[in-house]
C-alpha cells in the first residue's frame, strides 16, 4: 500500500499519478483534483506496487541508496544532536571514530549534514547514547498539544482560495 504524496493518506488501490504545478505526484483519488492527470508511463512503477519478476531475463538490481536502508525516520538535526553529545563526553572527533570503528573524515561529514548508512547510526546512537532514528509504525507522535501538520494538499487548496 502506498501513501498519497499530497495528503499522506494510505491509498488503497493504485495511486493515480498527476502533475501539480510543475510536479508529478502519486496522489489518491481525492488529491487527484488538484491536479491534471498524467498517462502512467509505460514500465514506470507505481509505489508501493510488488515489482513484477519475468522469468526470461534476469532481474538488474538497481544501486541501493541511503535511504532504501533506513528502519525509521532520522531525526531533524541529526548533526547537531552528534556533535553536541560527542562535546559533551569530552570527545574529539578522532575519538568518536575510533569508538565506533569508523574513519574520522566521516564523522566530520556527519557533523556538517551527510547522512549515514542506518548501521553507523545505530553504533552512533549506542556509543553516545542518544536517539537518533525514530521508528515509523504509522501512528504520529505528538511533539505539543496537536498532532495535526499542515500537508502540501493544504497548501495547494489555501493558494486555490486566495485566488
Amino acid at each position: 500500500m502506498s501513501e498519497c504524496e499530497v495528503c499522506g493518506a494510505s491509498i488503497p488501490g493504485e495511486p493515480i499519478l498527476v502533475q501539480i504545478g510543475g510536479a508529478k505526484m502519486w496522489v489518491c483519488p481525492k488529491c487527484a483534483k488538484l491536479g491534471t492527470e498524467i498517462k502512467k508511463p509505460p514500465g514506470a512503477r507505481v509505489p508501493g506496487a510488488k515489482p513484477k519478476v519475468s522469468s526470461k531475463k534476469p532481474q538488474t538490481s538497481r544501486p541501493r541508496d541511503v535511504f532504501d536502508l533506513m528502519v525509521g525516520d532520522i531525526v531533524d538535526d541529526f548533526n547537531v544532536e552528534i556533535r553536541e553529545a560527542r562535546m559533551a563526553k569530552g570527545w574529539t572527533q578522532k575519538d568518536l571514530a575510533l569508538e565506533i570503528k569508523e574513519k574520522e573524515n566521516l564523522i566530520k561529514k556527519i557533523e556538517t549534514g551527510f547522512i549515514p548508512e542506518d548501521q553507523v547510526l545505530k553504533k552512533i546512537e549506542k556509543v553516545l547514547e542518544i536517539q537518533l532514528i525514530e521508528s515509523v509504525d504509522g501512528n504520529m507522535k505528538t511533539s505539543g498539544t496537536s498532532a495535526m501538520t499542515t500537508t502540501l494538499g493544504d497548501v495547494i487548496r489555501i493558494k486555490k482560495q486566495g485566488r
